[in-house]
């Protein structure tokens, strides 16, 4: 779930002799995310020059980690987790792996890595992962992104909102299919590779070079293959694993709307947007359907367990619903308009994480909702890929549908809706009903444990933090060890994901933020106050700082031991042999119960984003660092505190930010 996080880190490298230099962006904040508009037209966002997937082919491969520095990246990340007895006994299994079978199964995933030069070690095992995960998408792998308000506030209206949204979607669709979409490009020197120039040089340079042509002008385009699942997608649900269906011959819009389903065209038959006056007055007229909540909403299915969902599904093709199943897998995307109105952003972020269960259907690759107040948010499915795509379009419908709106209050909606709108009616049986019904009661039970609640910490943020030469991230992340010391008086595991889009079909990587030097440095500030002077203290965070930077550096190169580690495991598992005692060590599992799981997100596009724990036992922590004040929202099932966690985060990051200011630990 907190692979939500591949929207997090991008990575880019310089090499220069034998050295390689790698920097991290924050997406969102640089502008490679608004594409300039080259031509543009009523049915593109823009016009590239350069084609989409136009650097697709050279991209660089993911590199496998030498064995060696993988396990000693696991034994550094597991040092503070553990006491010396426990070390002790990992470090041996750790060495008899790598000496022994883990030294087998390397040869085997390097010759299995050069025989698929067309993709990456991690995809085809990622993907597995997903999809053969059986616990329900909610809360387990959906989360959302919800969308800043239009600044223009008459057009916050929902109505017109959600009809920009859609046009402005549909041109990002169209732009996207006609590579014409501007790629994924990360401008170290903007002055000589961010410009016409460039653009019209690298167009003419093969595909199959292009990559090398960027990089000579410290140019790094990124993956896109995901991108094509964005649109007509849906995960079906199969026993054991489910699937993912694309069909881009779609034409039409999902729309839910008090848990009823609702299709019409908004692409026409010569594939161009049907007139935004027309998409208006069909979600008008949707809005305005007399039509009651429907006592089985069918939508509340996919929130299922996916074995249960799987086998119900096959009864609702048995029972002559098959076409009308195929309609909403086939729909570009779906638009879910919800009837509350929005009282505070904690309120937002249970409605956009997970609603009622009943006007959503979470199997699309994304749903965009939108509330009665206006505000909107997406909600998207997980496996089909990582927060990168997401964002790119999220960022990219936001900038049109508030600059360019094609709709605005007042503006005529005449249009025949009653024709163009279908209803979708589902023929149910009684085992179908009682498995609707059993469904909410499963999806009610489970978002009643879920707690939110969210810090504003306004004593400062990124620019005093850089002041000091201090890493943001590695400061917030830090105050996320301290926090959990001050309430539980421990070290735990903690998850924060990078994303390795700069390598060809590239996911995620983790970064491992509770290190030797959090550890010191979290109990210095919590239990030995006053024994540390001033500058200690800020030897400590600077240590702190330095070696998260390394982490993250790593993570981004690839150079991380979790995903090695899993393939190798995946290897293993297919070829049926007996794990080594190396991964049945209970080390092993407690580094992978991320109790603390986080996802930093920063984009001119997006309000906050959110999603739940990935462990009964764990927080779910989405925050940003902006320029003077730090957010964080953070989710909890009753096993912690959430609001006890955030009081202790919010005063870790006084004491910091207090030392930073020449001020001793009162």
């Amino acid at each position: 779930m907190a692979s939500l996080l591949s929207m997090q880190r991008v990575a880019s490298l310089k090499k220069s002799g034998s050295l390689i230099r790698l920097r991290t962006v924050t997406l969102g904040f640089d502008k490679r995310y608004y594409s300039t508009k080259e031509g543009s037209s009523s049915e593109y966002l823009h016009q590239s020059i350069v084609p989409t997937m136009h650097y697709q082919k050279s991209l660089p491969r993911l590199p496998i980690p030498k064995l060696e520095n993988t396990i000693r990246r696991y034994l550094a990340a597991q040092r503070p987790l553990l006491d010396d007895d426990q070390f002790r006994t990992t470090e041996k299994l750790a060495a008899d792996f790598q000496s022994g079978a883990g030294k087998q199964l390397q040869e085997e995933l390097v010759a299995q890595d050069k025989n698929n030069k067309h993709t990456s070690y991690i995809s085809g095992p990622w993907f597995d992962m997903y999809l053969s995960a059986r616990d329900s998408v909610v809360l387990n792998f959906n989360p959302f992104m919800s969308f800043k308000p239009d600044p223009k506030p008459e057009y916050n209206d929902q109505l017109i909102r959600a009809t920009n949204m859609v046009c402005s979607a549909v041109r990002f669709m169209k732009t996207l299919r006609a590579g014409l979409l501007a790629p994924e490009v990360f401008h170290l020197n903007p002055t000589k590779s961010d410009t016409d120039a460039f653009r019209r040089f690298i167009r003419w340079v093969p595909s199959s070079l292009s990559w090398f042509g960027a990089y000579m002008v410290n140019a790094y385009p990124l993956d896109m293959s995901q991108y094509f699942r964005l649109f007509n997608s849906t995960r079906i649900p199969k026993p054991g694993k489910d699937e993912l269906f694309t069909d881009e011959n779609g034409r039409h819009l999902l729309v839910m709307r008090k848990g009823n389903i609702y299709v019409f065209d908004i692409v026409n038959q010569d594939g161009n947007l049907v007139k935004p006056a027309e998409i208006q007055s069909h979600l008008k007229y949707i809005l305005s359907d007399p039509t009651p909540a429907p006592t089985f909403p069918l939508g509340v299915l996919t929130s299922e367990n996916r074995d249960v969902w799987a086998g119900l599904r096959e009864k609702l093709i048995a029972a002559g619903n098959g076409e009308d199943l195929r309609t909403v897998d086939s729909a570009l995307f779906c638009v879910c308009l919800d009837d509350e109105s929005m009282q505070d952003h904690i309120h937002v972020s249970h409605n956009m994480l997970h609603g009622d269960g009943c006007n959503r259907w979470y199997d699309k690759s994304f749903s965009i909702i939108l509330a009665k107040t206006g505000h909107a948010a997406i909600n998207f499915e997980h496996s089909w890929g990582d927060g990168v795509a997401v964002l790119r379009f999220q960022n990219e419908v936001f900038k049109d549908a508030t600059e360019q709106p094609l709709v605005s209050p007042g503006s005529d909606t005449t249009a025949d809706s009653a024709s163009a709108v279908r209803r979708l009616q589902f023929k149910l049986t009684s085992e179908l009903e009682a498995g609707i019904k059993t469904a909410k009661e499963h999806f009610d039970s489970a978002v009643a444990k879920l707690t939110i609640d969210a810090l504003e910490f306004k004593k400062g943020g990124k620019e005093q933090l850089k002041k000091n030469n201090l890493s943001p991230d590695a400061i917030v992340q830090l105050a996320f060890q301290m926090g959990f010391l001050r309430q539980y008086g421990q070290t735990v595991a903690t998850y924060e994901s990078c994303s390795t889009a700069a390598f060809k079909h590239g996911r995620t990587e983790t970064i491992r933020p509770a290190t030797v030097h959090t550890k010191l440095c979290s109990q210095a500030f919590v239990y030995q106050r006053g024994q540390h002077n001033l500058e200690q203290l800020r030897a400590m965070l600077n240590e702190c700082s330095k070696y998260h930077g390394q982490l993250t550096k790593e993570a981004a190169m690839g150079q991380g031991f979790d995903r090695h580690l899993f393939a190798l495991r995946y290897l293993a598992h297919s070829a049926g042999q007996t794990l080594h005692s190396f991964y049945t060590d209970p080390a092993y599992s407690a580094i992978n119960h991320n109790i603390l799981s986080t996802s930093t997100l920063s984009s001119p596009a997006v309000n906050l984003g959110g999603f739940a724990p990935v462990v009964p036992d764990g927080f779910g922590i989405g925050y940003g660092v902006h320029d003077d004040w730090i957010g964080c929202n953070v989710s909890s099932y009753p096993a912690r505190n959430v609001h006890e966690f955030l009081q202790c985060v919010h005063k870790s990051l006084e004491d910091i930010f207090s030392v930073l200011e020449g001020q001793p630990l009162s």
